[in-house]
């Protein structure tokens, strides 16, 4: 399967700004080719306020993330975000270098780290009870396992399913990931 088409199943939601980023697996068996698709989708959508860079190699399988730096920058303010993140170590003076510092705990991989919700947008208070309690004690699941504002989180839910629809029948109909990436500040 292409990037692009990986992109569109696994991120429509930050394609439209709905959400900070996604994380998505695929199978390479070229890193360096992986590497060039990664760089011209990052020429062509870095204006545009997107961001996509590999957070790990296995097995044949590489990470990737997508997201959108400023949304991130803002999530990662969050005062809880803050805290848990500085918890574990995590440069939050410096956001820019806090998502270099989750790829290098993920490349450890002792342990899972698990705030990394935080760098998709999950709500702080949720990644932090999940990162307490694990599943337990959680009133719903979908995307991510929700403590808090349920009704929230499903509206939510509802909105990136919806959105992840419409993306794939347009991305078939059009076959173009730059219709699809909707411009953020």
């Amino acid at each position: 399967m292409r990037l692009e088409e990986l992109i569109v199943r696994h991120c429509a939601p930050t394609l439209a700004g709905l959400k900070t980023g996604n994380l998505f697996s695929c199978q390479t068996e070229d890193e360096e080719k992986l590497l060039a698709d990664i760089r011209r989708v990052n020429r062509q959508f870095a204006s545009r306020g997107i961001r996509l860079i590999p957070m790990e190699y296995r097995e044949g399988r590489a990470l990737i993330y997508m997201y959108r730096p400023q949304k991130l920058k803002k999530d990662l303010s969050d005062k809880t975000a803050r805290r848990l993140l500085a918890a574990q170590n995590y440069p939050v003076s410096q956001e820019s270098q806090c998502v270099a510092y989750l790829i290098r705990r993920l490349e450890i991989g002792t342990v899972f780290p698990h705030e990394i919700g935080l760098f998709l947008g999950y709500p702080p208070e949720d990644v932090e009870a999940f990162m307490k309690h694990g599943a337990a004690g959680a009133k719903y699941t979908g995307i991510w396992k929700v403590y808090g504002n349920v009704e929230a989180a499903k509206c939510k839910f509802a909105r990136f399913k919806k959105c992840a629809r419409v993306y794939d029948e347009d991305f078939r109909k059009y076959h173009s990931l730059d219709r699809l990436i909707v411009s953020c500040s």
